[in-house]
């Protein structure tokens, strides 16, 4: 290697260390950083897997250390053969470079069996390695199984944690077991059941990997600002609407309620009957009050005492049934005197049995047009 003459006034003037620490940071650059380099690593991302160049080129900059970096085709052959398709190993790759770096028989092939026999497979298997970018930093025996033995402890059985870790692929990567098990713990004291535990953590598995005193203080809001006791079957309902909004979006929602004429008791009321009244979209929740309050003349009092009814689609069941109800009237025909929220809680098909099909005869496109409304 010729030293330029600028690296020898360098050694000259400061040393033997100078000139070192020189070539070690043009050698480093040149293997790290030359285009040729670059190319070839980016090339093989375009050429093996289907990258784009800009793909490539985003994926490759993630790399932050190539010194572990052992032959990708062992990986990318391992891959393959344990199922992955080309488009899978790409979404992996490019989500987590690191995956190229890892040892097949000390790393990827144990973590890999170990998940097949929790009951993981096809696209399940992908997403937990694509989403838990540091799944496959974590020890098999230090972290993965402690963590899947306290889930299943939780959940009662691999089909459930197989479902909570799809849900949030990320507790196998991060060291919260500690945290879940403060948590779970609380959730006792506070007089939950094993049940009452593993519906919530099934509904949402990021609660228990939360902050303990982050828990505690929303249980607090839930009795204190919420008025729902600990005791009452909406209170985890009513936990998990508030963990899921920012305090501004739920004071949002709550305005819309006001600007229709409610009061905070009766907003407080509908919560704790039915704390997902509240959880639902600003828009959601503005075109429900605007139906029922200003074209149905319904009162707050009357839809606390009707909760069920912010369970239903306004334009799949509500609207629909009334049109039907709306049709037989203007036709004259006798039809079951039952009241508008009886009718909503009827099923479908018993709604049809009572309402479309004995009038087959006098209406004949009912049935098919009813059925066009409320189609998925």
């Amino acid at each position: 290697m010729l030293v330029s003459g600028e690296a020898v006034t360098i050694f000259r003037s400061n040393g033997v260390a100078h000139l070192l620490s020189l070539y070690r940071y043009s050698f480093r650059s040149q293997y790290l950083y030359s285009s040729s380099s670059t190319h070839l690593s980016e090339k093989y991302l375009v050429d093996s897997l289907g990258f784009s160049n800009e793909e490539a080129a985003n994926t490759f900059r993630k790399i932050t250390s190539r010194k572990t970096f052992k032959d990708p085709g062992l990986v990318l052959k391992f891959l393959i053969k344990a199922g992955f398709d080309k488009t899978q190993i790409k979404q992996m790759v490019s989500r987590t470079p690191k995956l190229l770096f890892c040892d097949v028989s000390t790393t990827l092939k144990p973590k890999l069996q170990f998940l097949r026999d929790l009951g993981f497979s096809g696209s399940g298997l992908v997403d937990v390695f694509a989403r838990g970018t540091k799944l496959i930093e974590r020890g098999l025996d230090t972290h993965l199984r402690p963590t899947i033995n306290l889930l299943r402890r939780i959940l009662g059985g691999d089909e459930n944690v197989v479902k909570a870790i799809k849900r949030a692929p990320w507790l196998l990567s991060t060291g919260v077991l500690h945290t879940m098990e403060t948590n779970i713990l609380l959730l006792r004291n506070y007089g939950f059941s094993d049940v009452d535990i593993r519906r919530h953590v099934l509904r949402n598995p990021r609660h228990i990997a939360q902050n303990p005193e982050w828990v505690k203080d929303l249980f607090h809001r839930v009795e204190k600002d919420f008025r729902v006791p600990c005791d009452s079957p909406m209170f985890l309902s009513g936990f998990h609407v508030i963990a899921s909004h920012k305090k501004s979006t739920l004071e949002r929602k709550i305005g819309i309620f006001k600007r229709f004429g409610w009061s905070d008791d009766d907003v407080l009321k509908m919560f704790g009957k039915l704390p997902f009244s509240i959880g639902h979209s600003e828009i959601r929740i503005q075109k429900a009050l605007n139906f029922y309050m200003n074209e149905l003349g319904l009162e707050p009092a009357y839809m606390v005492s009707h909760p069920a009814m912010w369970t239903y689609s306004l334009e799949k069941r509500v609207i629909p049934r009334l049109q039907v109800l709306k049709i037989l009237d203007e036709k004259k025909l006798e039809r079951r005197n039952l009241s508008f929220y009886t009718v909503l809680l009827f099923t479908e098909s018993k709604f049809i049995e009572h309402f479309v099909l004995p009038y087959k005869d006098q209406i004949p496109d009912l049935y098919e047009s009813h059925k066009k409304s409320v189609a998925p």
